[in-house]
């Protein structure tokens, strides 16, 4: 069939209609494209399909650099530009907002560039499996078929550069010697980069009584080995925490630290962040989901009264090393009714967004203002919208944390009314 692509989707498929007007997914498809498609599902309102053939390209279409876009679901817009990625990332959010907050603004929002379009993540998680007593498979999951593994090695553009060559150094230990991992298991592998060039491995998702070490040692040298059983476990077997620069911030880092994947983009998310605030001398701002404290520390520093609140133990314990604030640990929905009124608030929820108690403790004891950073723009709608008649949503900025991928980072400030 043949379709005009219209629009990109949040999970960086394009979107255009079949001839009998049914909304159809399409990866690999830029807006503006004239496509021959082959059908591969359909539902009642909705069908999705592999492109076949490429008739007109859209205006922002380019050819993909890394070797393995082909087949690989890694990142699913290296086929647009920057220019016509970010222009995705802000119809999508703005959709979002308007279809599930009910909040149409007069032009998208502004999406404020990565300074590094490539080689800008300093975690990647790859797979690696042994199927029987075969050769390992070690990579990613291939496009829309995630049982399939893609072979992926150092060349995937993702990665910063440290990440990159300790991930080769491994890919390569498991192909010269597959009895490093247990025969039929599969593992997940997470890298871990610092500024200063040192890496960290994490290794996941192994049969119960298996010891990871051998693999550490095979394919080192890391700055420090961890192993996450299927209990979800945590075991240091090898080195430890080592320093690492996120934002001009010094913070201590594991192999399973949650920190921002790109760390040129994070201070430009932080700057927004703290733009959006504005002037903070002598006012009480809580940081609901306070990682580290990263955020934290500048806002002390710039005269605020900081409460930190983070549910992570060890990030809870690294942000009470900082010092110059006041650290909660624990939930959100348990500490944030006990420490409001405050003239700001910080949310930076997971990808689920924000649990009821909290959006219900900001109804009862609004803030002057509330500052919401999200990675999903559709709990973001949702959240806002729950707050609508407290709050009035005043700004919306994103930042393109995540260049090649559909995946945005929003910034929503909201004022009391």
């Amino acid at each position: 069939m043949r379709v005009t692509i219209r629009a990109i989707a949040a999970g960086g498929e394009g979107v255009g209609r079949l001839p009998d007007g049914c909304v159809v997914f399409v990866h690999r498809t830029a807006p503006g494209d004239e496509v021959e498609v082959e059908l591969t599902g359909r539902a009642r309102r909705w069908a999705r399909a592999r492109l076949v053939r490429l008739l007109w390209p859209g205006e922002g279409r380019r050819e993909p650099p890394c070797p393995f876009y082909a087949h690989c679901g890694g990142c699913t817009l290296q086929h647009l530009t920057e220019e016509a990625q970010r222009a995705a990332k802000a119809a999508i959010v703005a959709d979002n907002l308007a279809r599930l907050g009910g909040l149409a603004f007069a032009t998208p929002p502004e999406v404020i560039p990565s300074p590094s379009s490539w080689r800008y993540r300093n975690r990647m998680s790859f797979l690696a499996r042994r199927p029987g007593t075969g050769a390992v498979l070690a990579g990613l999951h291939a496009l829309g078929e995630p049982r399939r593994l893609v072979e992926v090695d150092e060349r995937c553009l993702l990665p910063e550069e440290p990440v990159a060559a300790a991930w080769g150094r491994l890919r390569r230990a498991l192909t010269a010697e597959a009895a490093l991992l247990p025969p039929g298991g599969e593992v997940r592998l997470s890298v871990r980069g610092t500024a200063a060039g040192e890496a960290l491995l994490l290794v996941e998702g192994e049969p119960a009584g298996w010891d990871p070490s051998r693999l550490g040692r095979a394919s080192g040298p890391w700055a420090g080995v961890w192993r996450r059983d299927p209990a979800g476990r945590m075991r240091r077997l090898a080195g430890g925490e080592v320093e690492d620069d996120l934002a001009g911030e010094s913070v201590a880092v594991a192999a399973d630290a949650f920190l921002q994947v790109n760390r040129g983009a994070a201070a430009r998310l932080y700057e927004e962040v703290e733009r959006r605030i504005g002037p903070v001398d002598g006012q009480l701002v809580v940081d609901a989901y306070a990682g580290a404290g990263l955020l934290a520390r500048r806002l002390a520093r710039a005269g605020a009264r900081v409460v930190a609140i983070e549910a992570n133990p060890r990030a809870a314990a690294q942000a009470r090393r900082a010092g110059g604030f006041e650290v909660l640990a624990g939930t959100a929905e348990h500490h944030l009714p006990r420490v409001l009124p405050a003239e700001v608030v910080i949310l930076n929820p997971p990808r689920a967004g924000c649990r009821p108690e909290v959006l219900e403790a900001l109804r009862r004891q609004p803030p002057r203002r509330v500052v919401y950073v999200s990675c999903d723009p559709a709990t973001l709608a949702r959240d806002l919208r729950r707050l609508g008649e407290t709050f009035t949503v005043q700004t919306v900025a994103c930042v393109d944390l995540f260049p090649q991928t559909a995946h945005v980072e929003t910034v929503a400030t909201a004022v009391a009314r």
